[in-house]
């Protein structure tokens, strides 16, 4: 058994032997002053009192000051008692008025029952002693005298081995716990002042006056040792005001009349003659010392000297105490209980202080990492597997990284990194990847193995931030952007990564140089429909890929370009060549009709680029040009955007609502954006087994119908998945199952080698039974009069 449990059992152990003394004696007591009410319950009351009082006179016997043994007398009320009281009455006495006196001192009824039971019982012990000598014939005072020495070593006897047990010696540096000058002491006045309540008690009080009876004498004596205990409670009280201010007045000087010093160190041995040591008390493993040094010719210490050196150890142990004390409160408020890593707070304040603390040459980079479909997880396999594969990740993140970066879980499947002492974005690349590496090994639990998948967004930082706050939201967006693109079934393991580096002047620059020259990347990710099995548009999605940092989120890019002005350049060249793409495609498989490109709501008014996409449309008649307005740009469209938006639709370019269903949907903007195309969110569809996510779909695509848009689904990642929203009447999707984002030239092989087929194998629609909203099925899209989207309405 270690030594805290076996401290532990022996605590509730004494804990329940000295309740039930206290139990059985104290109410024997109460019949013993019933019994004669006119003397025995004044002469109790008052030596409870007198107990009380004598309980609160601590007495120092340790060996060091602030951290010292104490030990209470209230064995001095005994001889003043047993000459009017029983025996058991007298234990029962002393164990009340201990057991009042800490209660109203402490407030803590384990600490008042442990010290009226330790008192009790070395009463018990006292009389004991006084009892077997009075037997064998030695007279009353020297027997008085051992009985009261025999108190005071049962008491410390028991303190010791508690104090023993709870590993106090240990922090005291391997020093004495009881001093033996301060012991000896006590136990020749002990014996001294029971001697003299014993003589009193018998050959009457030293006072004028004769024939007085047993109980006068008795609470005469009694009355004496009250008035000690108060002369003792007041001594201590002016020692202790006494010492603080010397402390105060004296420290000073005390330090100001020590000579200069050539050094102070923090050493494990002791110190060599011309030099002086303290020993400290606070250390448990290795007793260590303050050792001060003097060249020898500047003269010999001198006792100040050594008293400025207790003092500084003496503070020194107290601020290790305090400060130990508030690191584990500190601890436990910000350490996550389950993973054991810091949590946000802590992540927060850590953050800020590197970001502050850094040097002008040294870059950091904040990850944040977010474990996929951990819901589902939690479903399949039930809490206790979840939070398995939840600590599993924690520690192998840990072991991935170096020891002074910092690994901390923000939120429940979501983790936050920092990293520091970086130099490149190379680096913040690599090791990222090495995290990646980690936290998708797989989890065994029993005969169960769970491979988790997860997603970083990583914000590169060269220089000190104003604000870290928004090197947090950078992370954190980009962290989005890969769980968007993963609903949307286009990310693959090899863009698990993003990077928002756009506060790199390294990405700056290049940026520039990319948007200046014209020279964006674009990939095209095809929309099908469920109906024909066919491709019938795309959607071109910007990329691009930093020789030091890796693939670079859109978001990221797109925040530099917005920071650069260049957001409308951008935009422009990415729809010219998305566009002229869409050409070349059809010249391949004429059943391509529409491109689809993601737009800010307020780039449509005529003075940014309204008039552009109005003239590039009319430079492809064949085709339909689909702008995609994110949700979060349309929350508040002003009445000239709407204007502009019916404008643009009279003259044959598509408005989509992209990515509802996500954490920024509203209701509301089913009905105030103005558009042609829903596409719904792929979180909206990670579990069709459920009926809600079933019910919804339908309830939209009917809406649709009945307004006359069209919807598309995004992040379709199997046949499954495609069978199913076909079944539910949904008629256009997009997805990993039909193809990731790929190159222009990987596009056109794919429709030179398979056309406009979806998939290899055509999805096969189960018949449904026919209902109102579905009777007859409109069009892909609602026909304009000049009929210029006929192109792009997929064979039915």
């Amino acid at each position: 058994m270690s030594r805290s449990r076996l401290s532990g059992a022996l605590q509730r152990v004494s804990f329940g032997v000295f309740g039930m003394l206290g139990l059985v004696l104290i109410p024997i007591t109460v019949a013993v002053m019933l019994d004669e009410p006119d003397t025995r319950i004044l002469f109790a009351l008052g030596g409870i009192f007198c107990v009380a009082a004598l309980e609160i006179a601590w007495i120092r016997i340790g060996s060091v000051a602030h951290r010292s043994l104490m030990i209470t007398l209230p064995v001095l009320a005994l001889p003043a008692l047993t000459p009017v009281l029983p025996d058991y009455g007298v234990i029962g006495i002393v164990m009340f008025g201990i057991l009042v006196a800490l209660l109203i001192e402490s407030r803590r009824l384990d600490v008042s029952v442990y010290g009226a039971g330790l008192a009790g019982l070395g009463c018990l012990f006292f009389l004991l002693i006084d009892g077997v000598l009075g037997l064998v014939g030695v007279s009353s005072m020297p027997a008085v005298a051992a009985a009261s020495v025999g108190y005071v070593a049962f008491v410390l006897t028991i303190e010791v081995v508690r104090i023993s047990l709870a590993g106090a010696p240990a922090e005291r540096g391997g020093r004495s716990l009881i001093s033996p000058v301060r012991l000896g002491l006590l136990l020749i006045t002990v014996a001294g002042l029971t001697m003299t309540s014993v003589h009193w008690s018998e050959v009457g009080l030293p006072t004028p006056g004769a024939g007085r009876t047993p109980t006068q004498t008795a609470a005469g004596v009694l009355l004496g040792t009250i008035v000690v205990a108060i002369l003792a409670i007041v001594l201590s009280a002016m020692s202790d005001m006494r010492r603080r201010i010397n402390g105060l007045v004296l420290g000073s000087s005390i330090l100001s009349a020590t000579r200069p010093l050539d050094s102070v160190d923090d050493v494990t041995e002791a110190p060599e003659p011309a030099a002086i040591g303290v020993q400290l008390s606070f250390t448990a493993v290795q007793p260590q010392c303050i050792v001060a040094r003097r060249d020898a010719m500047d003269g010999a210490f001198t006792g100040l000297d050594r008293r400025a050196l207790q003092a500084l150890s003496a503070m020194a142990e107290l601020v290790g105490q305090a400060r130990r004390n508030g690191v584990g409160l500190t601890a436990r408020a910000s350490i996550d209980s389950l993973s054991g890593l810091p949590n946000y707070g802590a992540f927060q304040t850590a953050l800020e202080t590197i970001n502050s603390q850094r040097g002008e040459d040294e870059a950091i980079a904040v990850l944040f990492i977010h474990i996929d479909a951990f819901k589902r997880l939690n479903d399949t396999y039930g809490h206790q597997a979840g939070d398995t594969v939840l600590q599993v990740v924690a520690q192998r993140m840990r072991q991935a990284v170096r020891p002074h970066d910092v690994v901390s879980r923000v939120g429940g499947d979501k983790f936050a990194l920092i990293l520091t002492r970086l130099s490149t974005p190379a680096e913040a690349a690599d090791l990222a990847n090495l995290v990646l590496a980690a936290a998708t090994l797989p989890v065994s639990i029993g005969e169960t193995v769970i491979n988790p998948r997860v997603g970083i967004g990583l914000a590169f930082s060269e220089r000190v931030e104003a604000d870290v706050a928004e090197l947090v939201l950078d992370a954190d967006q980009s962290l989005l952007s890969v769980k968007k693109a993963r609903r949307r079934g286009t990310a693959d393991a090899a863009n698990s990564i993003r990077v928002s580096a756009h506060r790199s002047s390294h990405v700056t620059a290049a940026v520039v140089r990319t948007i200046d020259n014209d020279e964006l990347v674009l990939a095209y990710q095809p929309i099908v429909s469920l109906v024909s099995g066919e491709i019938w548009a795309f959607e071109a999605l910007l990329r691009y890929v930093d020789p030091d940092f890796g693939a670079i989120s859109p978001t990221a890019l797109v925040q530099t370009a917005k920071r650069l002005d260049r957001f409308d350049l951008l935009t422009r060249q990415v729809a010219a060549q998305a566009m002229l793409a869409a050409a070349e495609f059809r010249l391949v498989e004429p059943a391509i009709g529409c491109m689809a490109i993601n737009v800010d709501a307020d780039q449509l008014t005529q003075d940014r680029l309204g008039g552009f996409f109005q003239t590039l449309g009319r430079q492809y008649p064949e085709l339909s040009l689909c702008l995609e307005l994110n949700e979060r740009s349309a929350v508040h469209l002003s009445d000239a955007i709407r204007e502009q938006i019916d404008r643009l639709r009279g003259s044959g370019i598509l408005i989509a609502l992209d990515d509802y269903g996500s954490e920024e949907s509203s209701v509301d903007s089913l009905v105030r954006v103005p558009m042609d195309i829903l596409k719904i969110d792929g979180g909206l569809i990670d579990d069709l087994e459920d009926i809600r996510q079933r019910e919804v779909l339908m309830a939209l695509q009917g809406f649709g119908d009945k307004l006359e848009y069209s919807m598309i689904v995004e992040g379709v990642e199997n046949a499954q998945m495609a069978a199913q929203l076909s079944n539910l009447g949904i008629r256009s999707a997009q997805g990993f199952h039909f193809g990731i984002p790929q190159s222009f030239a990987e596009t056109v092989d794919r429709l030179n080698e398979f056309g406009a087929q979806a998939v290899r194998r055509i999805i096969a629609r189960e018949p449904l039974e026919p209902e109102p909203s579905r009777a007859r099925a409109p069009e892909i899209f609602r026909p304009l009069p000049n009929d210029r989207r006929a192109a792009t309405t997929p064979p039915q």
